[in-house]
């Protein structure tokens, strides 16, 4: 868990990925869920069109951002980072259990501490 406010969380995650990047994980390892506003380059991407958008995940040649919305429909990688940037409990709950079952080595979450503790039922 990355400590972060609402606000910080996506650059939380943003500079987790830099780190997991810098020491060596391929960028095709690495899915990016965000429970608020989705991440400006799922915006950007989007744009084209959702079948141009999901052939980048099924290439896995890059980092992929999904909206918590839609990342049930992602695929497994190695490593899977949630920035908890906003959202209802609901959404956020509904992402980290999508989060757990899609990573297979390494999960990292990025938020409010209380918030993921309350949404997950631990650490009360």
């Amino acid at each position: 868990m990355i400590p972060a406010t609402v606000q910080g969380a996506l650059d939380a995650a943003e500079e987790a990925v830099d780190l997991l990047l810098d020491s060596g994980r391929a960028p095709g390892d690495v899915l990016v869920i965000t429970t608020g506003e989705p991440h400006p380059w799922a915006t950007h991407e989007l744009s084209f069109g959702e079948a141009s958008y999901w052939s980048l995940h099924d290439a896995a040649d890059d980092v992929f951002y999904a909206d918590a919305a839609v990342a049930a429909r992602a695929g497994a990688r190695p490593v899977v980072v949630v920035a908890v940037n906003g959202g209802s409990e609901s959404v956020s709950a509904s992402a980290l259990a999508v989060a757990r079952s899609r990573a297979t080595a390494l999960l990292i979450v990025c938020g409010d501490p209380q918030r993921i503790n309350s949404v997950t039922g631990t650490g009360a």
